[in-house]
């Protein structure tokens, strides 16, 4: 008798462990502009008013570890790509944008296939528009931005709504959970 109610108070402690979980429900959209399979090193953007509490290196740190798991190097002078984000603490209204699968586009544009211009031009007609998409039901959100350093545009941006209590002992389990989860969006592996 005391096993059994043993593994039942265990199984009731995962499983209320388990519902206390957020998921993190992460979107992206991406500028057709990009050069994705030529970036390889990257860098964050300095901030003129930094961050005074620790919160920024949870999310800094998720974000190298995923880069260099993909193949970029960090590098401080003249990166590829910088990287920047905002975290929203109240209700933002938030515009994306209904685009092809990035996985698919990328991979699409890499192949070198002969076409006309009229047919390229057909082609990024068909298949690359913006089809705006508001997001207004959040309490707060979590945006990463991919910039082209050398052309100074954002190029990719992903995005979590997410609601972030800073006095929580967790608030950094929180954010690197949310981080990831927007990381994973962006699926770039560099060769070096």
């Amino acid at each position: 008798m005391k096993k059994s109610t043993f593994i039942f108070a265990s199984l009731a402690l995962i499983f209320s462990a388990c519902l206390s979980q957020k998921d993190y429900v992460a979107d992206y959209d991406f500028n057709y502009a990009g050069n994705f399979k030529k970036y390889k090193t990257y860098s964050f953007v300095n901030n003129p008013f930094p961050d005074t509490t620790t919160h920024h290196l949870a999310i800094e740190k998720t974000i190298a570890n995923r880069l260099g798991s993909q193949g970029f190097k960090l590098q401080e002078e003249k990166p590829d790509i910088l990287i920047n984000y905002k975290v929203f603490l109240d209700e933002v209204k938030y515009r994306g944008y209904e685009q092809p699968n990035f996985d698919y586009w990328v991979e699409r544009r890499s192949v070198e296939v002969e076409m006309t211009e009229e047919e390229e031009k057909k082609n990024r007609e068909r298949d690359e528009n913006y089809n705006q998409v508001k997001f207004t039901e959040n309490k707060g959100m979590l945006v990463i931005f991919v910039i082209d350093n050398k052309r100074g545009n954002t190029i990719w941006q992903g995005y979590t709504p997410a609601s972030f209590d800073f006095f929580s002992p967790e608030v950094n389990t929180e954010l690197t959970k949310a981080t990831y989860r927007v990381m994973d969006q962006f699926k770039i592996l560099t060769r070096n």
